[in-house]
């Protein structure tokens, strides 16, 4: 699996989460967000700051879940920045009074402190991505953090199997090459079935993909390679991009397959 260093996670949380304010502080506060169309630049803004509120007191709270509650918005757009800094510097102080390896509620079955330093900062990185949008101030994404955020989309966002479902393997092979890390990822197809036990929803033969280990038999093509650069191929993953940047090749009936799952909406 990719994946970045602790240390290096925070890091990029400090980094992205400080770029993120820095845009959005020289941005009207009506812009639209064209990423998030229902938004405006002051819902991003107060997006991002109850995000990480909510995962500062998961982390303080460790391992239990804490109770959830809806702070005030403030008004004022100035209060809303002023808000975003406490509680985006709470998240960082939390993080590094806390070892990867605590035991932390998340929604995942990876329940680790160190499952939310690497959700939060890709959480951060598109967040970023979404105020340079708004703003119309691009820059560029680090290509490792967007490399792992690529292999975070496919086997968590897209890839992962709640504890309560099953995964069934089938036919199509897909490779991922991120051309500027040498990083590649293989997805295999098949379908999933169960019964969220919170909600109630059944779901039964739905196909979806996992990433798997690469075939050890050299001899074993995928039916499709999807190939371009890491923030290219995240950006495009995420909605916050088209695919114009990307080059694909291979079966058509798969390709169709894979964009489908790909192109749903990230809950």
């Amino acid at each position: 699996m990719t994946r970045l260093s602790p240390e290096t996670y925070l890091d990029h949380i400090r980094a992205e989460s400080a770029r993120f304010r820095d845009v959005l502080a020289a941005c009207d506060p009506e812009a639209r967000v064209p990423s998030c169309p229902d938004w405006s630049a002051a819902d991003l803004l107060w997006h991002l700051a109850t995000v990480q509120r909510w995962w500062a007191e998961v982390v303080a709270a460790r391992p239990t879940r804490p109770e959830e509650s809806d702070p005030p918005r403030p008004e004022a757009y100035d209060e809303l920045l002023a808000t975003f800094d406490e509680w985006s510097a709470g998240l960082v102080r939390v993080l590094e009074g806390a070892k990867p390896a605590d035991e932390a509620w998340n929604w995942s079955d990876d329940h680790t402190v160190g499952f939310i330093l690497r959700r939060q900062a890709h959480e951060a990185l598109i967040h970023r991505v979404d105020a340079e949008l708004a703003a119309g101030d691009r820059s560029d994404l680090d290509p490792l953090l967007a490399s792992d955020g690529v292999h975070e989309c496919l086997d968590v966002m897209y890839g992962g199997c709640p504890p309560w479902g099953h995964w069934e393997p089938g036919e199509g092979l897909v490779r991922v090459d991120v051309t500027d890390t040498g990083e590649e990822f293989w997805v295999r197809f098949g379908v999933f079935s169960g019964t969220d036990p919170d909600s109630g929803t059944s779901y039964a033969d739905e196909e979806d993909f996992h990433v798997v280990e690469a075939p050890a038999d050299d001899e074993v093509e995928p039916d499709v390679v999807v190939d371009g650069t890491a923030a290219a191929l995240d950006l495009w993953l995420w909605s916050r991009a088209g695919d114009e940047d990307l080059s694909v090749a291979g079966d058509q009936a798969v390709l169709d397959r894979f964009r489908a799952i790909v192109g749903s909406p990230i809950n």
